[in-house]
């Protein structure tokens, strides 16, 4: 229960929650095509003009879920990254957390996969629809990597992030067809690919490879939509 003097949150974030969760249950009980606004709406006990007030269509509801997924992997790094200083350590450590927080999602995940592979999809990661999630997370391996004890050359500050997020998103995708006890198998491709990343990193230290950096992100900002928009907007100069 909330303590006394803890402001209780709107009714009109009430009412979107449920919704929310009443459609992340439908999803994984139905399946994310066999699931209407409509049986949402109802489940959730709101009219069907109702739950489109909070979200325009199907679509938005997994936004709205990979926004709460960011939000709670902000909040559940900050241990990890408050107590290690190593690249290594601090990158791991911020896997496995989002390895903890998705869990319970692992079946809806595998679900709705076939939509979200589409990069053209608003279900994808990469896509428009998904940017706030997306630099939410690309935030967090911002703060990897500023608060570590690695030595990031000026301007592969921004490049480096975004290609760690890239790398977490291989391991996502791994995640989803993980079928070992407990997701033993992504928890050892979390840690390897942090030593991997660290070494990476060190080695973008030398000036005859930081070519190849930015040729592997350009790469993947020439190819995957969403993210060559939110280069775009980061090099827009603020006003």
């Amino acid at each position: 229960m909330p303590a006394e003097n803890e402001p209780r949150p709107a009714k009109s974030e009430q009412t979107r929650t449920a919704i929310l969760e009443t459609a992340m249950t439908l999803f994984q009980e139905r399946g994310y095509d066999k699931t209407t606004m409509r049986a949402i709406a109802k489940e959730t006990g709101v009219s069907v003009g109702n739950a489109y007030y909070y979200f325009a269509g199907k679509e938005h509801l997994i936004q709205g879920f990979y926004d709460r997924i960011a939000a709670e992997h902000q909040v559940a790094v900050r241990d990890v990254l408050e107590r290690e200083s190593g690249l290594e350590a601090r990158l791991a450590g911020v896997l496995h957390a989002w390895l903890d927080i998705a869990e319970p999602y692992h079946e809806f995940a595998a679900q709705f996969f076939k939509n979200a592979a589409d990069p053209e999809s608003p279900l994808s990661p990469f896509s428009p629809e998904s940017e706030h999630a997306r630099e939410a997370a690309i935030d967090v391996h911002r703060e990897v990597l500023a608060g570590s004890k690695a030595k990031v050359p000026a301007e592969l500050a921004d490049v480096l992030p975004e290609l760690m997020w890239l790398s977490q998103m291989g391991l996502v995708l791994y995640w989803i067809f993980d079928r070992s006890p407990d997701r033993e198998r992504s928890r050892r491709l979390a840690d390897r690919g942090a030593r991997l990343t660290t070494r990476g990193v060190a080695l973008a230290r030398f000036r005859v490879l930081r070519p190849l950096v930015h040729e592997v992100h350009e790469l993947f900002t020439d190819f995957l939509p969403g993210m060559a928009q939110t280069v775009t907007a980061r090099k827009k100069p603020t006003k």
